[in-house]
């Protein structure tokens, strides 16, 4: 099953780190998704095995692009109330993304 393509990269956020470079092309994804550009409040969950493990909040202070990367990072492996995830919980992790946009809240989590 694939997943929505803001899950997506904040998975590929997250995954760059494992893999120690960075593959996220943001000029291409940016010319291809102008939305991106915006400044929209979001919070960014994450979950490991059905519990609350990273959490990040921005009030759109930043592009919905940078929030999405820089937050899955934050999330994964700077709260303060985890231990850096690990690969093994990353592999199993679900992350829950809450847009409040002016049409109302959109919330995914895959």
């Amino acid at each position: 099953m694939s997943r929505p393509f803001l899950i997506q990269l904040a998975h590929d956020s997250i995954n760059e780190v494992f893999q120690a470079k960075n593959t996220i092309n943001k000029t291409a994804l940016l010319q291809q998704y102008p939305p991106l550009k915006e400044s929209i409040p979001m919070t960014l969950k994450i979950f490991v095995d059905g519990e609350l493990y990273g959490y990040y909040e921005d009030v759109a202070k930043k592009t919905l692009i940078d929030n999405i990367i820089v937050g899955a990072k934050i999330a994964a492996f700077e709260d303060e109330n985890s231990e850096p995830l690990t690969l093994s919980e990353y592999l199993e992790a679900e992350i829950e993304l809450t847009l409040q946009t002016p049409e109302g809240i959109i919330s995914h989590r895959a």
